[in-house]
């Protein structure tokens, strides 16, 4: 596994250089969903620090099994539902599928009780695909007035599934699209901290570096087909 976050961590300096990055900008989150805590393990001792979960429940028992790895940090990247909201607060840093008023003030209520400040991403559907959750484009202005005032939650810039294509290349339009709305929003709420960009998965992350991706969401590269 060593030699797989080693060649993962060139291919995104090199992305970084063609665009003229800093790669020190980008964060790998190693998405380690159906695969077991042994697994993490073994990459956290090669250096990975970051993962993200699909699933609540199976995120909580991994949390739970690596609790004596003090770095590691925990990204939600499913869909949460508001009665999961609770243990999503307890045992993740970062929730990247914020789509809803009513989660982000479920998500706020419980941060508040743990004392804690919650980061979130709000999930852009960029596509405009009925099969997937997130907000329209047009509407994330509206979101963020909403929910920018709540004490424990950190909006920390937006995140996208795109529409699965079959080229690298033809999902470019779809980062682009995403870039330049994160431009835009930032421009438009200064008060927030709208720096991250989390868009590409194992077979394009190179691509989303390219056209601005903070974060890339890389589990088949990592850890294996998945079952």
């Amino acid at each position: 596994m060593c030699n797989r976050l080693e060649d993962i961590e060139k291919r995104v300096q090199d992305a970084c250089r063609r665009s003229g990055r800093d790669p020190a900008r980008v964060t790998v989150v190693a998405v380690s969903k159906k695969k077991p805590a042994s697994m993490v393990r073994e990459l956290y001792q090669c250096g990975q620090r970051v993962f993200g979960e699909n699933y609540v429940q199976e995120g909580v028992e991994k949390v739970k099994a690596l609790s004596d790895l003090s770095e590691i940090k925990w990204h939600f990247i499913g869909h949460l539902q508001r009665n999961k909201a609770k243990l999503a607060v307890l045992n993740f840093d970062w929730i990247q599928t914020v789509d809803s008023v009513r989660l982000v003030k479920s998500l706020n209520r419980h941060a508040a009780e743990q004392g804690k400040i919650l980061n979130v991403l709000v999930q852009v559907n960029i596509g405009r695909e009925e099969s997937k959750y997130g907000l329209m484009p047009e509407t994330v202005p509206e979101f963020l007035d909403q929910v920018s005032s709540l004490s424990n939650i950190c909006v920390r810039g937006l995140m996208a599934i795109h529409p699965f294509s079959g080229s690298k290349e033809a999902a470019r339009k779809w980062f682009m699209q995403m870039a330049a709305l994160r431009a835009e929003l930032a421009k438009t709420f200064p008060q927030l901290d709208l720096s991250e960009l989390s868009m590409g998965m194992s077979n394009d992350f190179e691509v989303a570096i390219e056209e601005g991706a903070t974060i890339v969401r890389i589990g088949t590269a990592l850890f294996g087909p998945r079952d």
